[in-house]
């Protein structure tokens, strides 16, 4: 049995034993979006929270449910609108509905929720919050970490901080290698890699970056996260460190 560490599992005494132990709190900042024909709509805060699971079985915390509703590139067509790969998925085109996306809000009230969920926190005890996920949120997240860490009394934290070139980051795609790789690892049943074309001239809809046909696999995935885990874990101990000083 491996130690539960989702805050939606934990009773009160387990939350306060490992808040106690490590007052780290992961967001995984996800939508229910497409994701090609292979991935499921959740696969972004899947992947976050999957990994986050993974780190904070090496260094403590607790990882929260996934937040799916972000902000992205928007588009108006024919008096509808459309939003991310309904948008970029098809370049030199009219915006088409992809199946499933079903998250996004404006900017400001991302912020909004955001800010609100990181105050809950705070008060909950926590010192420490790393978020990733969705690029776009991450994004949002990343531009106000100043902000937010002076009003908040925290450290904020994205799984790309002090990222370096020795290793691929996560979740650097979308529903191509980097992001099939991870789900291949952390959620093998959950990928349908027949649902492609085998054709490698057709492009997989709504996938962009290397394609995940030829250049996917769990062993990269699971390279992945242990680098990352590792990486992450001395930063996160360091943060600690600092503010028991």
């Amino acid at each position: 049995m491996q130690t539960e560490v989702r805050y939606s599992h934990l009773t009160p005494s387990e939350l306060r034993r490992r808040r106690e132990e490590a007052p780290i709190a992961y967001l995984p900042l996800g939508t229910l979006e497409w994701h090609g024909e292979h991935l499921p709509l959740g696969a972004d805060g899947l992947q976050s929270s999957g990994f986050f699971q993974h780190l904070a079985r090496e260094v403590g915390g607790v990882v929260l449910p996934m937040l799916f509703l972000g902000p992205d590139i928007t588009a108006v067509h024919d008096g509808r609108e459309f939003y991310g790969m309904d948008v970029v998925g098809f370049p030199d085109q009219p915006p088409q509905q992809l199946e499933g996306s079903a998250y996004h809000i404006p900017d400001q009230i991302f912020d909004q929720l955001v800010e609100q969920t990181l105050k809950q926190l705070r008060r909950a005890g926590f010192r420490v919050v790393m978020a990733h996920g969705h690029g776009p949120s991450i994004h949002r997240f990343t531009e106000h970490i100043p902000r937010w860490e002076q009003q908040l009394n925290l450290r904020l934290f994205t799984a790309w901080s002090g990222e370096d070139a020795a290793m691929p980051g996560l979740q650097t795609d979308h529903a191509a290698a980097n992001e099939t790789s991870l789900t291949m690892f952390l959620y093998p049943h959950l990928v349908h890699m027949e649902n492609l074309d085998n054709d490698p001239n057709t492009w997989p809809l709504g996938v962009a970056g290397r394609d995940p046909r030829f250049h996917a696999s769990a062993e990269h995935g699971q390279e992945l996260v242990e680098y990352h885990s590792h990486r992450l874990a001395v930063l996160l101990r360091n943060a600690i460190k600092e503010l028991q000083r």
